[in-house]
């Protein structure tokens, strides 16, 4: 079992120390996407809730990253200020030096949900995609482009079903590749494989990992599985549990690719990272536990009313 240093629970420290954060360099370029301050609540009152706070994100072009942290912590929200669905209150989100406001093609959402037509097949609905962004393309173009990324997801000799008719891995292969085919500048990429079976998420992750490596789009992942982002991703970035969710350390994932599953879980770098990562993820996770119930209202201490009615005097 890999020995990792004690960490330090306190509400301010950043809980850094003995991880594997990467170190900056002297001369770095220029962030490819860029979060500066970003924070995001919902609702009024009394009903308003402080989801994400202070947001600092840098990703470079071409990386593959990867935001792990618990159910509920704000994974969603941050993905969707990203894809321009919903604004943030404070802070400002770049992409390519220019600020977003609202959705565009230049960002590809998968989701955990397939969001996919159901009266169109899987042809029809990357080619639909397609068509949205190059109106210009002449219609043999298109339709060469959304077969070329079905056939890329190893659905072309499904390119005529409909969506009743697959899996769900197969389904997820068409939001993948019909993300792909708008040709965005980064790929945004929303737990897409947790409602599938441990075998077809395996085999995506591969997959996903090899249509990174030839396309080399920019990618963000929000998962909970910190394995996943281990083989996937070049850096991981915890996320810390709300209310008002910050980001953690960032952890380097210096293994070499592609990256076989079943070898890396003999690699000693790969223990030491999903030990390092799993143990800051469980010290925070006390550590928000412990400040909600500081923070709880005690409830009043009364008495109910004894409202059951009174036997009345006997008459005499």
């Amino acid at each position: 079992m890999t020995e990792t240093t004690p960490v330090t629970e306190s509400a301010d420290t950043q809980l850094s120390i003995g991880f594997s954060m990467s170190e900056e360099k002297a001369v770095a370029p220029p962030p490819f996407l860029e979060l500066s301050g970003v924070s995001k609540s919902f609702g009024e009152g009394a009903a308003r809730s402080e989801v994400l706070s202070e947001i600092d994100l840098s990703v470079r072009e071409g990386e593959f990253l990867a935001i792990v942290g618990f159910s509920g912590s704000g994974k969603t929200t941050l993905i969707n200020l990203i894809a321009g669905l919903v604004e943030a209150d404070e802070g400002t989100i770049e992409l390519d030096g220019k600020p977003i406001a609202g959705p565009g093609p230049d960002r590809g959402v998968v989701f955990q949900s397939y969001a996919l037509l159901p009266w169109l097949t899987v042809m029809e609905n990357v080619q639909l995609a397609v068509d949205s962004v190059f109106r210009n393309a002449s219609k043999a173009d298109r339709e060469a482009r959304a077969r070329s990324y079905v056939e890329m997801v190893g659905l072309g000799a499904a390119h005529w079903k409909y969506p009743r008719e697959l899996s769900g891995g197969m389904r997820q292969r068409v939001s993948v590749a019909r993300g792909l085919a708008m040709d965005p500048k980064i790929l945004l990429l929303d737990e897409p494989l947790s409602a599938l079976d441990a075998l077809t998420r395996a085999t995506l992750q591969t997959e996903i990992e090899q249509i990174w490596a030839a396309d080399k789009k920019t990618v963000v992942l929000i998962t909970n599985d910190v394995d996943e982002a281990i083989l996937l991703a070049d850096r991981i970035i915890p996320l810390r549990p709300g209310p008002r969710a910050s980001l953690g350390p960032i952890f380097d994932v210096p293994l070499e690719r592609p990256r076989d599953r079943t070898a890396v879980n003999d690699d000693p770098h790969f223990r030491k990272i999903r030990n390092e990562i799993t143990h800051y993820l469980m010290a925070v996770s006390r550590q928000a536990a412990r400040a909600s119930s500081r923070s709880r209202v005690r409830k009043p201490d009364v008495k109910p009313l004894d409202l059951r009615p009174r036997s009345l005097p006997s008459a005499r």
